[in-house]
């Protein structure tokens, strides 16, 4: 018998735990709006910069549970940082948006 057999009999069960890990509650939503902020910010950046704003008040919320424990909560924070990133890029081309159709506005009228 060799130390391997445990791999291959279904039976066995595996401690997929890592310790004391805890999940942080905005971390999922905050990507998700971050997502569709930078999916939406073609649609004349109103859909874009509502749901990045969320995304990053969301992502404010769970830095501040994030610092009371850093261990527990360190992999579901970089699902959260990654939401807060895709956040500011699609608010940042919402930004770039308004400005630009903006622009367009008032060229068209002068």
């Amino acid at each position: 018998m060799s130390e391997f057999d445990d791999l291959l009999d279904p039976t066995t069960t595996v401690n997929t735990s890592y310790g004391n890990e805890k999940s942080l509650p905005n971390a999922a939503a905050t990507l998700v709006l971050g997502i569709i902020s930078i999916v939406m910010c073609w649609l004349y950046g109103i859909p874009s910069v509502i749901c990045g704003i969320i995304a990053l008040s969301l992502h404010q919320k769970d830095r501040k549970l994030y610092k009371t424990d850093m261990r527990s909560y360190e992999t579901s924070f970089k699902t959260a940082k990654a939401g807060f990133v895709c956040a500011v890029i699609g608010t940042s081309l919402s930004a770039v948006w308004f400005v630009l159709y903006g622009a367009a506005i008032i060229a068209a009228f002068f």
